[in-house]
């Protein structure tokens, strides 16, 4: 709610700026003690305040502890002059300054109680930023009130600061008020209200704004440059933050770090992570801030081994990592599955005794539930002092997709009894659980509690992961009907769910009927066509399984080349399918050709379905043999210790071959074999996978 301000005795239309003061003549500061002895020597400290003012504002002007404790004592033992408005207001500066803020307040509180003592617009000035500071709006308040009393509002610093002052505390409304009251506004009033939508997080206020202050040709400095290219960045607005960029350039602005900073972040946000780079290249000197700006553009722009690459040369640099530069890199290590890369910085966190704010600690737990590792998941979000929804949510999620949807439940139940009010994404998360774990009835229950109890209306993800649940559970036909009743249109998400589920219950008619609804909107997905190929094989259709086949290669449609991801040694490697750039090339096939004998003689029967459609059919064998998450395992046989867990990431859903091979590679070689794969986590061990078969 906007506060009662009073812009009508505040602001006069023109107001004339106070003359500037002479600059104090000050002496060096390790000379003040001289100085003092020689003023006292001649008798000049009491008998002139001007003198007495430079000597004071000399002693205040020090950075250390012991140069401010020698200006109070001048200022309260003596001997000196009467104390002047100038005086108090030296003080005041110093004790800001210095971050002595209950002292500064106490000074001006002084002032008031003393009857020959009168604040000035430098006082009320100082105070105003005072309370900026202790973010006390009250104390706000009574200087205006003060201010409006002596009629120091004609004062644009004052104005100014009272301006920053309302911002600071919150009530941008306020501030707004009284900054359209003044008709000619500088520079630092501009700075002061645009500072107050920018700590609000109304990036596009800002930049309205700064189009505002272009439009009638009012200045701005770097100050407002830095907001500015910030917020830019936050609401892509690529065309004003490549105009900045150009000005900076121009006026050759680029020895600004701060602004340069900005600048990199605006071009990352806005996609142009080249000139990102190339800006960030050229800094003489990086902050930790410049550094994390970088390396989160490359997380939010999904290039997360650029991010890791870019922190590597960070830890280089000798450049400490902050909780932002931990936030990206965990994001990153999450995407890529760098489990020993996020532990590190786990322990780093620990190490440094960082505090595990709200959004540090949320990541750390999204991190460990995207490696696989619940455990770890669970010990991160107990440490965390305080937990909001996402932190609930990532650790639900995180259950739900790893196969423990009962688990999930129960934590979603904490959550409510918690009195932590569940989001839309946190209702995913438990219809995941649901759907993962077979739990139909449950399911049911939670999307209609969804609406009925906390009034959140179910978006396309939900009615998806209603459509899962019923497809896993065998219910097809009921399935395909509530697709039917949707109030919103279901897009190929929708019906690519029933698709996948008419696969693995070897439904034809529905599974036609989906496969039509998806190609209509959307022809070129390869899956798609493999799905219903698969479909038709199961049930001995093999002349229109073949037909599918055939007419995705005459469209010609690819399938994605598959992709997997392991972690060895805090190294990312990738490998594709049938790969042929790795420097230990041979060693890799002749450990998959060791590999796929063991599992042979355990039962394992190639699925040649899977075979990539140009392969001949005699090739065929040797073609999925190759898929790139069998040379991922592969690779971590010949290199992690025996008995290690084996991690790795897909960009693909896992196919049914390497799903079998797996499992029995799994149980052959002893080992647990953790998958991520585009829908869920598969924990192979002994033989078996979590998800029961059902992906």
């Amino acid at each position: 709610m906007a506060t009662a301000v009073h812009p009508a005795a505040a602001v006069p239309a023109t107001a004339a700026p106070a003359p500037p003061r002479p600059p104090p003549v000050r002496a060096a500061l390790g000379h003040v003690p001289q100085l003092h002895a020689a003023l006292l020597k001649s008798g000049e400290l009491t008998a002139s305040p001007k003198s007495f003012h430079s000597l004071l504002e000399a002693a205040a002007h020090g950075a250390s502890p012991a140069q401010l404790s020698y200006a109070v004592r001048l200022f309260r033992l003596g001997p000196r002059p009467p104390l002047s408005v100038p005086c108090y207001n030296v003080l005041m500066r110093a004790f800001l300054r210095a971050g002595h803020l209950e002292d500064a307040l106490h000074l001006f509180v002084e002032m008031l109680d003393a009857a020959s003592i009168w604040p000035d617009q430098h006082t009320v000035a100082c105070a105003l930023k005072l309370c900026s500071r202790i973010v006390s709006l009250d104390a706000g308040r009574g200087v205006q009130a003060y201010a409006v009393k002596r009629g120091l509002m004609v004062d644009r610093f004052v104005l100014s600061s009272l301006i920053h002052m309302y911002a600071s505390c919150g009530d941008v409304a306020a501030a707004r008020l009284l900054f359209d009251a003044v008709e000619e506004k500088g520079v630092f009033m501009w700075n002061a209200i645009i500072a107050g939508y920018f700590r609000n997080g109304d990036w596009k206020e800002v930049v309205q704004l700064f189009k505002g202050m272009l439009e009638v040709g009012a200045p701005f400095d770097e100050v407002t440059l830095v907001s500015v290219a910030t917020a830019c960045g936050r609401t892509c607005d690529s065309n004003l933050g490549k105009w900045i960029g150009g000005y900076v350039e121009e006026k050759v602005m680029l020895g600004n770090r701060n602004l340069v900073t900005a600048l990199v972040d605006m071009y990352a946000k806005c996609g142009e992570l080249g000139k990102a780079r190339s800006l960030f290249d050229g800094m003489q000197s990086r902050d930790v801030v410049a550094w994390s700006a970088m390396i989160s553009g490359y997380t939010q722009a999904d290039q997360c081994q650029e991010a890791l690459a870019l922190f590597s040369e960070m830890q280089v640099a000798e450049v400490e990592p902050n909780d932002v530069t931990m936030v990206s890199v965990l994001s990153a290590c999450a995407v890529l599955g760098a489990l020993e890369t996020g532990k590190w910085m786990h322990s780093h966190i620990r190490k440094k005794c960082l505090p595990l704010t709200v959004v540090l600690g949320t990541t750390l737990v999204d991190f460990y539930a995207k490696c696989g590792c619940i455990d770890s998941a669970v010990e991160a979000f107990e440490s965390m002092p305080v937990k909001n929804s996402w932190t609930w949510t990532a650790l639900i999620k995180g259950m739900a997709s790893n196969g423990r949807g009962r688990e999930a439940l129960e934590l979603f139940s904490s959550m409510c009894k918690a009195s932590i009010e569940p989001t839309d994404v946190t209702f995913i998360g438990v219809l995941m659980a649901c759907s993962h774990s077979g739990l139909v009835e449950e399911g049911r229950q939670h999307f209609d509690s969804m609406t009925q109890d906390y009034g959140i209306q179910p978006r396309i993800e939900h009615y998806g992961c209603v459509v899962d649940l019923l497809g896993r559970a065998g219910l097809i036909d009921e399935a395909y009907q509530f697709i039917r009743a949707m109030p919103i249109e279901p897009n190929t998400v929708i019906w690519r769910a029933l698709l996948s589920s008419c696969a693995v219950q070897k439904n034809v008619e529905v599974g036609e009927e989906a496969f039509k609804k998806i190609i209509s909107l959307d022809r070129s997905h390869s899956g798609d066509y493999t799905l219903l190929s698969n479909i038709y094989a199961s049930v001995g259709r093999w002349k229109d399984a073949a037909m599918i086949r055939k007419e995705m290669k005459d469209m010609g449609i690819q399938k994605t080349p598959g992709c997997s991801l392991i972690e060895l040694d805090g190294v990312v490697f990738e490998f594709f399918a049938e790969d042929s750039d790795h420097p230990q090339l041979r060693e890799i096939y002749e450990k998959v050709e060791e590999m796929i004998g063991k599992i042979k003689v355990a039962g394992y029967v190639p699925n040649t379905a899977d075979a990539r459609l140009d392969v001949d059919e005699c090739e065929k064998e040797v073609s999925v043999s190759h898929h790139s998450e069998k040379l991922a395992i592969a690779f971590g046989l010949m290199k992690l210790r025996p008995g290690a867990t084996i991690r790795l990431s897909k960009n693909l859903r896992v196919c049914t071959d390497c799903h079998s091979a797996t499992k029995l590679i799994s149980k052959v070689y002893n080992r647990e074999i953790v998958v991520r794969d585009r829908n869920r986590f598969h924990h192979f061990k002994d033989g078996s996978c979590s998800c029961n078969d059902y992906w």
